[in-house]
């Protein structure tokens, strides 16, 4: 900047000394005569101009002077505000080092917690599994004892169960055919249930005007003798009525329906005060072709 201002005022003397140099010279080549004679003149304008020009010079070396000290201060400036920023610089890296330090160690921390956390939830999931694990050992022991206790009831089941079918009579019924097994309790019903051979329905029929339902059929009871444990019933099956007088307890009462190869057989195991108990066994498979 300075060296151009300079050039600049140079220029710009140039300028203006070359048109009166020029001006000077035509002059002087067309009047050399009058040049003598004014030669002095000349030469006091000569140096009249010269100061001036040597003036000029010292007043564009004090402007640049000026200029280049501004300059320098402007430039040192510069320079201060540069170290400045470089120190914040420093002071701000060591502060965002100090911050990415102070984090990493709060993850590290965290992830320490979490770790022991996960340590913890897995050693209380292996204790749960170990109690769990213990919990169905015991619990395998003991279905073992109660799959041992089952066989041994079920093999007492069986003895007690072929035992009673064992026990178990055939009689002829009252229409002359010769019956199945016949059960006189409960447990000897329950031990026919068990061989499958018929259907069995119980039924306890009070002595009343209606008929009751008993499987397919229905039955009503017209008289219960207690002392000589007899009764007399009707029985209603495919629309047709039949009556079974002084029946006696245990004894099959037989009667054929229209879909049944085999007769159905009605059995009373007790006889009550206008009361009986027992049951009806019919054939598994009924539908005659």
């Amino acid at each position: 900047m300075e060296t151009d201002e300079i050039y600049g005022s140079s220029g710009r003397t140039s300028k203006i000394l070359l048109p009166i140099l020029y001006g000077a010279v035509i002059a002087l080549s067309a009047a050399t005569v009058y040049l003598f004679v004014q030669l002095d003149k000349m030469r006091t304008e000569v140096t009249q101009m010269r100061e001036s020009v040597l003036n000029e010079v010292t007043n564009l070396r004090e402007s640049s002077s000026v200029t280049s000290e501004t300059n320098r201060r402007h430039l040192d400036s510069l320079r201060e505000q540069l170290e400045a920023a470089r120190r914040n610089a420093a002071v701000a890296a060591g502060q965002a080092k100090t911050e990415a330090q102070r984090h990493a160690d709060e993850l590290a921390k965290r992830l320490a917690e979490e770790q022991q956390k996960q340590q913890q939830a897995v050693r209380s999931e292996i204790s749960a599994v170990r109690q769990a694990t213990s919990d169905a050992n015991t619990k395998i022991e003991d279905v073992s004892k109660d799959v041992t206790n089952v066989r041994s009831e079920v093999s007492t089941t069986k003895s007690d169960l072929d035992k009673t079918i064992a026990e178990l009579k055939t009689v002829r019924g009252d229409m002359g055919v010769q019956s199945g097994l016949i059960a006189t309790n409960s447990k000897e019903l329950s031990a026919l249930r068990t061989l499958g051979e018929r259907n069995y329905f119980e039924f306890n029929i009070t002595r009343s005007k209606e008929y009751r339902k008993v499987g397919d059929i229905s039955v009503r009871l017209t008289k219960a003798d207690t002392k000589r444990n007899r009764y007399t019933v009707e029985v209603l099956a495919d629309d047709k009525k039949v009556e079974k007088k002084d029946k006696n307890v245990n004894e099959p009462v037989q009667f054929y329906v229209a879909r049944a190869r085999q007769p159905y057989e009605m059995v009373v195991n007790e006889v009550r005060k206008n009361q009986i108990v027992g049951y009806l066994a019919t054939p598994k498979v009924q539908t005659v072709r």
